[in-house]
């Protein structure tokens, strides 16, 4: 039997590391150790396609290579290798392939049995605008934020709502026998108390709002859109809206909206159930509407599609040209109107609704102004996504800039709750940085929390120390940092509706705040942390992840566990493509971190930039 060798984590056996752009090369490596090699070969499909068998050279004593272009266009490659060897006078084949955590991988008996290795090839890089790359960004979900009004009166109170009589009330659902909701309920956050409060974002550190939906809407969540192009009264005018904007321009922060393009409101103006917008208006109403063709109906006009069979949500065919060029038409489109205004980027949600081609056409849209972004909501892995029976496009050029990085809040909890191992997330990170291309990578949106997940104190069981870690990772893995609102101010909760309590603005915990701040302002002192390579390291019961550049480096390591460890010199780096795993090895070495707690470290002209962060560092 031989002895096999490849890891595609590592230079040495394929370059480049990660995903390949489309018509570019790349060389794979792979070491068999036998008393004689018959051969050795690349078995590489497109996906659905099938095989290609790729002959690779001996290139050293134990080395066989060979190139792989890249020019069957972009989409996901699957690969593994074939080894036959000779022993005395029978010929041995054997088939190596990766284990389920990537990186190293494990020979198979068989080629019906044998897993592949991913590629990612993508049509061109995503370079997303310098301010969106410099951000660290705050989500509001604006009926929970601040309330800008003399006395907190509440603006165009809703019929059949119910306000909360004070603003630490517990959020509560009235709901029917069959789970609809009877009342909705509002607090009465609106854009003048964003506007107020942006003294407070500043001081904190954010340079970037992404808001929950502010359309007209029936519900406080307003994803059940009534008019695209007003804005919810309870939030306040579209004049408040636009000097909210240019406040935010002016104090040098952008504003990032949510589009929801999947579905509508069935009190919408689109479709009208309830006659709000006259009584023969709309699709429910009236089969030669202009908007009759946005919506599927199996029997007229109560029998209708509807996202996740959700009746107050009819979805939206995202195949009508006319909704298409209702949504992100050049010309008086939704897009276009709240572009024009000055909204610097989108965020798509439920993105796995929305087809390839309504996404793209979305971006060709925004590629009509300079310097804005689209982001979009993936729960999962974003390279390999298949929805409705399609591999989805999202990060191969043309489509989305980047998406809602809810794998890392995964493996943060994962982590630090002991669900997994240092060495199992290190290596689901190090998966999912192999899987995107760079750019990607390095765009997405980084979440520990938002309005559609438990508070990420809640998930850590209220532990401020496991929390400042939290911060630490979210802050210094690549990306672009977002805190959702109340996250730095200690709030709790479940499920919605408890994770979407008003912000508590007079018992904001000063000490998960302080560390928060600690955090934005390191990052924002750091250059590298936005745009230095990263390698991802562990011991038996450590993390760690260590940013760098060709001769600086900031390397942190968690000891997630409930009692202190030492270093003793056995972390393994995953990659060690960089000359500073030896000097950062040595300098953690012998070190001992308490229960919960973390090391800090950077390279010798860094050192003293941490020096007063020290002081209020959780030990």
């Amino acid at each position: 039997m031989a002895v096999i060798r490849f890891n595609p984590w590592k230079k040495v056996y394929k370059k480049p590391f990660g995903a390949v752009k489309e018509n570019e090369v790349a060389i794979f490596m792979i070491e068999v150790i036998a008393e004689k090699v018959v051969s050795v070969q690349l078995i590489i499909h497109k996906d659905f396609q099938k095989d290609k068998t790729v002959n690779m050279s001996k290139t050293g004593e134990t080395e066989f290579s060979c190139e792989y272009f890249f020019n069957h266009q972009a989409g996901l490659y699957f690969y593994h290798f074939e080894v036959q060897t000779q022993v005395d006078d029978e010929i041995i084949t054997e088939f190596y392939g990766p284990t389920e955590q990537g990186g190293e991988g494990q020979k198979f008996s068989s080629a019906e049995t044998v897993w592949d290795y991913q590629v990612t090839c993508y049509k061109r890089a995503e370079k997303a605008p310098d301010w969106y790359r410099n951000g660290i960004f705050y989500q509001i979900f604006p009926d929970r934020f601040a309330n800008g009004n003399p006395n907190r009166i509440i603006n165009s109170p809703k019929k059949n709502t119910y306000i909360y009589a004070t603003e630490e009330d517990e959020p509560l659902y009235v709901k029917g026998p069959d789970g609809e909701i009877l009342r909705w309920d509002f607090f009465g956050g609106n854009f003048k108390g964003i506007l107020q409060k942006i003294p407070y974002l500043k001081e904190l550190g954010v340079n970037g709002i992404y808001l929950n939906p502010i359309f007209e809407a029936s519900s406080n969540h307003r994803y059940d859109t009534a008019d695209y192009f007003s804005i919810d009264p309870v939030l306040g005018t579209q004049e408040e809206f636009k000097n909210l904007l240019d406040t935010l321009h002016e104090n040098e922060m952008h504003l990032i909206l949510d589009g929801v393009f999947s579905h509508v409101g069935q009190n919408s103006r689109y479709f009208n159930v309830n006659g709000t917008y006259g009584e023969n208006t709309g699709a429910y109403n009236d089969r030669y509407s202009p908007y009759y063709s946005w919506f599927t109906f199996n029997d007229y006009p109560d029998d209708y599609a509807s996202w996740w069979g959700i009746k107050d949500l009819p979805e939206v065919n995202k195949e009508d040209p006319g909704f298409q060029k209702f949504i992100y038409g050049k010309e008086d489109s939704v897009l276009s109107k709240w572009t024009k205004m000055g909204v610097d980027g989108w965020r798509l949600d439920v993105a796995d609704e929305l087809p390839d081609e309504f996404i793209k056409g979305i971006r060709g849209n925004l590629e009509n102004f300079s310097e804005k972004i689209l982001l979009g909501e993936v729960w999962e892995d974003a390279s390999n996504k298949i929805s409705y029976n399609q591999r989805r496009e999202y990060i191969l050029g043309d489509h989305l800039q980047g998406v809602m990085n809810y794998p890392l809040r995964n493996s943060v909890i994962d982590l630090l709750s002991e669900k997994k191992s240092p060495k199992i997330v290190a290596m689901s990170l190090m998966k999912l940085y192999e899987n995107y291309p760079v750019d990607i990578f390095f765009n997405n949106l980084n979440n520990i929390g938002t309005h559609d997940t438990e508070r990420i104190l809640s998930e850590l069981g209220h532990h401020l120390k496991k929390m400042d870690l939290a911060f630490a990772m979210m802050f210094i893995f690549p990306g672009i940092p977002c805190i959702y609102y109340g996250d730095e101010a200690g709030l709790t909760g479940g499920k919605d509706p408890e994770n979407r309590k008003f912000f508590p603005w007079e018992t904001i915990n000063q000490d998960i705040y302080d560390d928060c701040k600690k955090w934005v302002t390191f990052r924002k002192n750091n250059p590298l942390l936005k745009d230095g390579e990263v390698c991802f390291f562990y011991g038996k019961q450590l993390f760690g992840i260590l940013r760098y550049s060709d001769d600086d480096y900031v390397a942190l390591l968690i000891n997630p566990g409930n009692y202190p460890t030492t270093v003793n010199g056995n972390l393994t780096f995953i990659s060690d493509e960089t000359s500073m795993v030896e000097e950062v090895h040595r300098r953690l070495s012998n070190r001992t971190l308490k229960e919960n707690s973390y090391l800090l470290i950077t390279s010798e002209q860094k050192r003293k930039s941490i020096e007063k962060y020290r002081s209020i560092t959780k030990k």
